[in-house]
This record gives C-alpha cells, sequence and structure tokens, in this order.
C-alpha cells in the first residue's frame, strides 16, 4: 500500500517523572510542505534550539529523514546529554523499527520526512530509560500518525471525561465552572 501524500501527524507520551518522552511527529512527503517546514526548521536555529538531523549512528541518518526538534532547551550536561545522545537515539530506533515493523513503507522512506518534537525533561537523571521512553513514544507517534488515531469519537470521550497530564488535572469542580455555554455565545 503506497504512503498517503498527505501530511499527516502523531503524538504519543511514554513514562513518569522526569525521563518521560512526549514527541510530536509530522510526515509528508519530499516536496510537500513538510519538506519547506523541514528545510526552513533546519536552517533556523536559535538559542538553544538547534534542530538537528537524527542518525542512528554517526554518518548514518535514520530513514525517513527525521529532524529532531527540542522543546526545551538543552542546559546542564546531563540534559544536553539526554537531547543529542539518549533521546536522538530513541528517535532515531523509532523510527527505524517504524519502517522495519511495516508502518512506513521501505521502499519509500527515501521519499519521506519527519519532524520530530521531543521534550526531554531538564531534570533527566537517567539516560537509558530516556532511551527507552523516547525509542517507544517516536514509534507511538509514527503509528498514530499513520493509523489516524485517536479517532474524534476517542477524543470526544476523553474529553468528556476530563483532560489530565502529568503537568495538570482539573478537578470536577473545575471542569464545570469552566465549561462553556451555547446559549451564552452571542449570536
Amino acid at each position: 500500500m503506497p504512503f498517503p501524500p498527505i501530511a499527516l501527524v502523531g503524538e504519543s507520551f511514554i513514562g513518569e517523572g522526569p525521563n518521560a518522552a512526549h514527541t510530536n511527529i509530522v510526515i509528508g512527503r519530499k516536496g510537500g510542505p513538510v519538506e519547506t517546514a523541514w528545510s526552513t526548521a533546519l536552517a533556523s536555529p536559535s538559542a538553544g534550539y538547534a534542530p538537528y538531523v537524527t542518525v542512528v549512528r554517526p554518518d548514518v541518518p535514520v530513514k525517513p529523514l527525521t529532524l529532531f526538534v527540542n522543546k526545551a532547551a538543552a542546559v546542564g550536561e546531563l540534559h544536553q546529554r539526554a537531547t543529542w545522545g539518549s533521546a536522538q537515539a530513541g528517535v532515531a530506533s523509532g523510527v527505524a523499527d517504524a519502517v522495519e515493523q511495516g508502518l512506513i513503507p521501505a521502499d519509500e522512506a527515501d521519499d519521506l520526512l519527519i519532524i520530530a518534537a521531543v521534550w526531554v525533561n531538564p531534570a533527566v537523571d537517567d539516560l537509558d530509560e530516556s532511551f527507552r521512553n523516547q525509542r517507544t513514544a517516536a514509534f507511538r507517534a509514527v503509528a498514530a500518525a499513520i493509523h489516524r488515531t485517536p479517532s474524534v469519537p476517542d477524543v470526544l470521550a476523553a474529553a468528556q471525561a476530563g483532560p489530565a497530564n502529568p503537568f495538570y488535572t482539573p478537578s470536577a469542580e473545575q471542569l464545570d465552572a469552566s465549561a462553556p455555554r451555547l446559549e451564552s455565545v452571542a449570536r
């Protein structure tokens, strides 16, 4: 089955604490808008944020070519080693796993590009756990993009149950008090 001609987006959050991984993935064809965004990001580093090509090993970029975009400026030696080391290796492995397992057709890998926006907590304290979580997050983000998950009904069910993430979960009272009311919208 040929890879779709459209840009696909996926997300995954894996792990707990300072070694958790949160990865957002955009996959698209060369010659399209993803290539423009990929090239622009690569050519536009800023203080603390230097997108780079993700490699399996030096001189061996993962295919599809994957741009690693850090969500947190790399500060301190361990955080830098995690960002440019374990997290990058995890993303490269997760993308390679997706190709190996057929999520991304190997014969189309050279025609595709991936942008991976990757969270590495500045408090990271275990490079091996960081690697494992980043690998799983990258693979699951690719899978979510390919399978276009979650579905709209899944999103609405989760929203009905109430949003939650490792940084904030509103109380039932806050959910009720902040709920928009259609009747309050001016027409």
